[in-house]
């Protein structure tokens, strides 16, 4: 039903102009801000560790104005596939000049819009491999892992009752190709999946410990990706330098894990405190010390 109705206001998009997708995407966001009060409450109080000093209204202005903002994904998907009217700037594009040699491994995350993030590496020549988390009944997601399939990147489906979360061999191989394997750095998908434990906005969070246990096998470095929507149909890229996790004995590794993920929670809040309404992680994320 919802991939009808989403099929449906693309095609009165298509006829009547931008104007009613945007109009009706608002109204679908103001709808699920006020009748669904748990999901509001875990943007709130994510708002309010991420800015202790000011006040509940302002936590709740601020999960508002995400929530709409979040439209613009739907949007800027539409406006990819059926225009191609999505502009771009990326900052530390060359860093990328050496993945060919080793491959590369990207830790993506659920600040900004890594659809678009893995478009542009796609559209750059980069072979992708994307895993990505699978819903039960999933329907909007469902649509976007197939405009993505459509648009030549490879997608792994990650659903949680999988024992392995990540299909070790076909990383290897993509990597080993030259390719790149992106690997969400801020979601667990199972229970069953391995973390690390870092400290996040002054709380324990747990991330996955894949991305690391890769680079750790394969030696191939490590990028953290985010893609900010700046303007009028326009991103920018931010591109991390490589980091090449040291061959360490057993003893070690976790400490080098431990301290690559770390890393990366500083990078992520760094980047939220910069753009703190494209935070789409709609689930809790924070833990209670």
């Amino acid at each position: 039903m919802v991939n009808l109705f989403y099929r449906f206001l693309m095609l009165v998009s298509r006829v009547f102009g931008i104007w009613v997708f945007i109009l009706i995407a608002r109204i679908i966001a103001t709808g699920y801000f006020f009748l669904f009060p748990s999901r509001r409450a875990v943007s709130i109080s994510f708002y309010r560790e991420l800015f202790p000093e000011k006040s509940r209204w302002y936590h709740t202005a601020c999960a508002w104005k995400q929530y709409h903002r979040f439209t613009y994904s739907f949007l800027d998907r539409f406006l990819l596939h059926h225009f191609n009217s999505i502009t771009h700037t990326a900052e530390g594009r060359e860093h990328l000049d050496h993945v060919s040699e080793k491959g590369g491994i990207l830790v993506m995350s659920h600040l900004g819009n890594w659809e678009i993030a893995a478009h542009f590496l796609k559209q750059e020549g980069y072979p992708v491999l994307l895993f990505m988390g699978r819903k039960h009944k999933e329907q909007l997601e469902g649509m976007q892992k197939e405009s993505m399939i459509q648009g030549g990147v490879k997608i792994i489906a990650v659903g949680p009752e999988d024992s392995s979360p990540f299909i070790l061999l076909d990383s290897i191989q993509q990597l080993k190709s030259g390719g790149i394997v992106s690997l969400t750095g801020d979601r667990i998908w199972s229970e069953n999946q391995r973390t690390v434990t870092v400290r996040f906005l002054g709380h324990e969070v747990a991330l996955p410990e894949a991305p690391y246990i890769l680079a750790l096998l394969t030696q191939a470095p490590l990028y953290t990706f985010f893609a900010f929507r700046t303007g009028q149909n326009h991103y920018d890229l931010k591109i991390s330098p490589p980091v090449y996790l040291p061959k360490t004995s057993r003893k070690e590794r976790s400490e080098t894990i431990q301290q690559a993920a770390q890393s990366y929670a500083d990078t992520l809040e760094k980047m939220v405190r910069e753009h703190p309404f494209d935070w789409y992680h709609f689930e809790s994320f924070l833990k209670t010390d």
